[in-house]
């Protein structure tokens, strides 16, 4: 869930999907969603998607 409590629906799934396969680092996808990195990374994680590098 983020900050105002929705989970993780569709779009926002792919969403984070096309923004870590782009290479976008965890804390820009982060700001680009509205959700905090660790939520970002942990969903990231569940998908079994490796994220790209911080700069």
């Amino acid at each position: 869930m983020n900050s105002d409590g929705s989970r993780w629906n569709y779009e926002a799934v792919q969403s984070l999907l096309a923004l870590a396969r782009e290479g976008v680092p965890v804390s820009v996808i982060s700001l680009k969603l509205k959700r905090p990195v660790a939520e970002v990374r942990s969903k990231l994680s569940d998908l079994g998607v490796t994220p790209a590098a911080e700069v």
